[in-house]
């Protein structure tokens, strides 16, 4: 299955739903292959239902600021470019106001899969 994105800007973003205990959201993920573990905003997961406070994991995570200690969540269910992962475990962190996207989509959503991201095209195809 491929998706288009376009090859002149900065960031490749992808669309992704996520379910929560009450309710589910619409996310603006950054496709990252330099982040290991998939990050989304905090705020949007208590949205929905989580509660990072209650988090009984935190990893360590290497941030552009520093080093941080943040929560990992299971959430019950993530879709993306064609892709559905469930019991998905997931980064929590608060993300600057001024950030444009909702989290980061990590090599972990891709484990087992192949991701081909042809820049001459546009095209992102995973299977």
């Amino acid at each position: 299955m491929s998706f288009s994105f376009n090859p002149h800007q900065g960031l490749i973003i992808v669309q992704a739903e996520v379910e929560g205990p009450s309710g589910g959201a619409v996310l603006r993920l950054a496709l990252d292959t330099g982040a290991t573990g998939t990050l989304i905003n905090a705020a949007i997961l208590v949205s929905i239902g989580y509660d990072p406070a209650l988090a009984p994991d935190r990893v360590q995570i290497t941030t552009g600021s520093g080093v941080e200690f943040v929560p990992r969540i299971t959430l019950s269910k993530i879709s993306a470019l064609g892709q559905e992962q469930i019991d998905f475990l997931a980064l929590c962190h608060t993300l600057p106001q001024s950030a444009t996207v909702d989290g980061l989509l990590g090599l972990d959503f891709f484990r087992g899969l192949e991701l081909k991201i042809d820049f001459r095209t546009g095209e992102i195809t995973v299977v």
